[in-house]
């Protein structure tokens, strides 16, 4: 079948993708839908040439992208289809590189819903920034591990007789998975942080009040927190693996609210 036949049968999952469910954490719910979803992701990733091994998941391996699913979906709530697609892009069925950097979607998001009191909004972002943040630790930690298990499999390549090519092909492949994949997470993370600024920074315009203060101690805590993602690659590991880098510097930006 023609490359561009397969890839079209690869897509067909679309229809599918908006069925996908949420277990605990934020993390994807065991499900023929979702297992069906990351199938096709993996093997539409290899038609691009992203790196995809055939190898079976460690339990840890699992468990990292089953912690890595709430960085890699929108934290705003959005139209149905727009979540499948996100979805769609975590499974690696279309590549991540399609999604703008789009800072103010976090906003909009919120402030488009009804609600009684700004003090709800306020406390969304701060809410969302601190559950963030709490769960950045483990998959820092878990993160940690996976590479060295990948240090221990690349070690023990030349140690063996009755590897071939095709062994160390998948092996590598499977390195760099699991290096783009701590990679996108931390990318995502910088990118989320600078939505919720954007959101906080509109809502002291719009909104003014002193809810501003807990709210920017919580940013403040997920960027300390996501700092604990830094050591694991170099800086340019998303650019290595073909995300690019954020346009928005907003996360750099000093803190909005000292005191109100």
């Amino acid at each position: 079948m023609p490359r561009r036949g397969r890839f079209v049968l690869l897509l067909a999952p679309l229809w599918l993708a908006a069925c996908a469910q949420e277990g605990d954490f934020g993390r994807p719910a065991r499900s023929a839908w979702n297992g069906l979803v990351d199938t096709t992701g993996t093997l539409a990733a290899r038609e691009r040439g992203t790196p995809a091994s055939a190898f079976p998941l460690t339990d840890d391996e699992i468990t990292l992208r089953d912690r890595a699913w709430r960085f890699l979906m929108p934290a705003d709530g959005r139209a149905a289809f727009e979540d499948a697609l996100a979805n769609l892009t975590r499974a690696r069925v279309l590549p991540p590189n399609w999604r703008r950097d789009d800072l103010p979607s976090y906003h909009e998001g919120l402030i488009s819903e009804s609600f009684r009191s700004p003090f709800s909004r306020y406390r969304r972002l701060s809410d969302d920034a601190i559950a963030d943040g709490r769960l950045i630790p483990p998959f820092a930690a878990l993160a940690q591990r996976v590479f060295e298990a990948d240090t221990l499999r690349l070690r023990a390549l030349p140690l063996s007789g009755s590897v071939d090519g095709w062994d160390v092909r998948q092996a590598a492949m499977r390195v760099a998975e699991n290096r783009c994949l701590v990679a996108w997470v931390r990318l995502e993370t910088t990118l989320r942080i600078a939505r919720y600024r954007y959101a906080l920074e509109h809502f002291l315009i719009e909104m003014p009040g002193r809810e501003a203060v807990p709210a920017e101690q919580a940013l403040a805590f997920l960027e300390g927190r996501r700092a604990l993602l830094d050591p694991l690659l170099p800086p340019d590991a998303a650019a290595r693996c073909g995300f690019g880098e954020p346009a928005s510097q907003a996360v750099l930006a000093p803190p909005l609210v000292a005191k109100y």
